[in-house]
């Protein structure tokens, strides 16, 4: 695998890592179509464990295992993440067909609602290191009571998976001590990205955020200095908020859409910077050859096409 410079510059910014997790983070710099270019698009398959099977329903085809790691090799992706049973039930027939992400904490609808929001860690490390994964994910939930306990949680994954020359992937989504608009406001979608950094993510998931300031504190502050009008402008705070672009951000497909809104979304995530995209639903949820023509368009975006 020879790196472009480009891959090289993002890989030396990880100033405190081992070989061992700049190699893996190059197998997913260096995949599929967006291979050395700095940008990546992910598939990610964990919605089944958040809301069960009608998750798929539309796209029966979706229910094989198969189904998710042909779609990553046909589309060209950069990789691929989902939960332990996902990644077991295709490891040996797509052997290193794509980069995996081991996504090993996870949550369920039917969790009361009452309940702090929290997930269970479902995999383990060694499972990362048995089904040949580049790096594993992991979801914080900033805001919520459980929040202290999950970030202490990570702090001890984080520190077994670099051991063991893994990436460490962070989905970091608000929840709890915030309103339901906030879970996306600008300055706490920037807030939950800057904590995943600070906790030692390689790369960062959030949302894409919208207009809406959520902290009081830091309202008249944002009014003042940071713009937030349009998408672009809020991917690039979110990206200046990850270390001014020294930790690789991604942002999330998010609920089902129009394939024009999800290239839409790509196209400012590239004017603002960011790094890529990670898509479930947008993908799985129609009809392959729809998705694979909609995936084209994205990465054409992402190489400033």
């Amino acid at each position: 695998m020879r790196l472009t410079q480009k891959v090289r510059k993002i890989l030396a910014q990880y100033e405190g890592e081992t070989p061992g997790v700049k190699q893996n983070l190059a197998r997913i710099l260096m995949h599929g179509k967006l291979s050395g270019t700095g940008k990546m698009v992910i598939l990610a398959v964990d919605q089944g464990f958040e809301h069960g099977p009608r998750t798929f329903v539309t796209n029966p085809e979706a229910f094989d295992p198969h189904y998710h790691f042909q779609f990553a090799v046909d589309g060209g992706l950069s990789a691929y993440a989902a939960p332990l049973g996902w990644l077991e039930a295709g490891s040996d027939s797509y052997l290193g067909a794509v980069p995996t992400i081991l996504k090993i904490n996870s949550s369920n609808s039917l969790y009361g609602k009452d309940n702090a929001p929290d997930q269970a860690i479902t995999a383990s490390i060694n499972d990362a290191l048995r089904l040949g994964c580049s790096a594993i994910g992991f979801t914080i939930y900033p805001g919520s009571d459980a929040s202290l306990e999950q970030m202490e949680e990570l702090r001890e994954l984080s520190a077994e998976a670099r051991a063991c020359g893994l990436g460490v992937v962070v989905w970091s989504y608000a929840r709890g001590a915030v309103s339901k608009q906030g879970e996306t406001a600008a300055d706490v979608i920037a807030y939950g990205a800057h904590m995943a950094c600070l906790l030692g993510a390689h790369i960062v998931k959030v949302k894409l955020s919208t207009d809406h300031l959520e902290i009081p504190e830091a309202k008249k502050l944002y009014e003042q200095h940071v713009k937030v009008d349009t998408l672009k402008a809020r991917v690039n705070h979110v990206v200046q908020s990850c270390f001014n672009g020294r930790r690789i951000v991604i942002f999330s497909g998010g609920e089902a859409k129009a394939a024009d809104n999800v290239v839409q979304d790509a196209q400012a995530i590239r004017q603002g910077g960011g790094f890529g995209s990670i898509i479930g639903r947008n993908f799985f949820q129609r009809p392959k050859p729809e998705a694979l023509k909609m995936l084209s368009e994205i990465i054409e975006v992402f190489k400033g096409k």
